[in-house]
């Protein structure tokens, strides 16, 4: 029979993990699953009006990130320097390992589930990455878009 018990808030945080919704300045919404191993589970909801993200980049924690709906174009600077961007559609996913500098513009309304795994502990992994924000914050949608015509 399955009749699995629930786990209070309280005995969740006990055992390291927090939840963490927040409002992002560029309106996406992000519904997180957070472990104090540094690991972490989220659910991301785009704004009405797609956008970027923050560029960063992670010392210890790889990311996992999937589409759901919608698309997104990941952007990475790879560890020999080379920026390159790729457009993905529902379903479609990407790994991003430690100290490759990457970004994400979520179309509107865009789904999205990412997780950090291969954490070391409570200390903050996240490095803004100056660099690529000046590559990808000056990319609108609509050169976003003529991206995707040259994806099969």
């Amino acid at each position: 029979m399955y009749n699995p018990k629930k786990i209070s808030f309280e005995e969740a945080y006990s055992s390291g993990i927090e939840v963490n919704f927040e409002l992002m300045d560029n309106g996406e919404k992000r519904y997180r699953l957070v472990s104090s191993d540094g690991t972490s589970y989220c659910r991301t909801v785009g704004s009405e009006v797609g956008s970027w993200q923050n560029s960063h980049y992670h010392k210890a924690v790889s990311e996992f990130y999937v589409v759901q709906s919608g698309w997104i174009v990941y952007a990475e600077i790879d560890l020999n320097g080379e920026t390159e961007l790729r457009f993905l559609r529902e379903g479609e996913s990407v790994i991003v390992n430690p100290f490759v500098h990457h970004n994400i513009f979520m179309s509107s309304n865009a789904v999205t589930h990412t997780i950090k795994y291969g954490g070391y502990g409570p200390n903050n992994d996240w490095f803004s990455s100056k660099e690529l924000d000046i590559f990808t914050k000056k990319l609108s949608e609509k050169d976003l878009l003529e991206l995707s015509k040259g994806k099969t």
